[in-house]
């Protein structure tokens, strides 16, 4: 008896190759962006004040329709009994009504203690941690200071992700808020 290919049997085996194929390329226009790098400084001045809190921080990207694309950073006092460090959290204004108040607090891998007066070095890399989810387009970076008995300030810098070459961004901050400045490489 000869043997008798089985048309379901290769229809069958074709499925999951057009499958795999049309899937890839659907996700190919909203994948992230791969091998680029952020890096950001955040410059914590020091204030000669009579009564001085280190600052509440939020650093966060935000899309064209200022939703928030990744929270970067959020700094806070974690060491506060029965969490309260967290109430003070809607000091940051625009990042809690951006999207702060959506979070359970503390985010791994973003929420950390205040830092102290001086530089501060964040690094970034395509595809993971905060940045995994993040596609190409425009996009604006926000860092929010707040400060007990002190002021509040909120700096932007406008870029584009991933970048076609190396950048370096920088505001300039008036009061609560320092030199901080964003480094990009492809």
């Amino acid at each position: 008896m000869p043997h008798q290919q089985d048309s379901t049997s290769k229809s069958v085996s074709l499925k999951p190759t057009v499958l795999a194929l049309a899937l890839s390329a659907m996700f190919a226009q909203v994948a992230p962006a791969a091998g680029a790098d952020l890096n950001l400084k955040i410059e914590v001045p020091s204030l000669n004040v009579a009564e001085y809190h280190r600052p509440y921080l939020a650093a966060w990207i935000e899309r064209a329709d200022q939703g928030v694309a990744a929270n970067l950073a959020v700094w806070y006092d974690l060491k506060k009994r029965d969490k309260e460090g967290e109430k003070w959290l809607k000091d940051l204004r625009q990042w809690w009504r951006r999207g702060g108040r959506e979070l359970q607090m503390p985010v791994d891998g973003v929420s950390g203690a205040t830092r102290p007066a001086g530089e501060h070095k964040l690094a970034f890399v395509a595809g993971r941690g905060p940045l995994g989810e993040l596609a190409a387009g425009e996009y604006v970076l926000n860092v929010e200071a707040a400060r007990e008995v002190g002021g509040r300030e909120l700096l932007k810098l406008p870029f584009t992700w991933p970048p076609a070459s190396a950048q370096n961004l920088r505001a300039q901050g008036a009061s609560e808020l320092g030199v901080v400045s964003l480094e990009l490489k492809p």
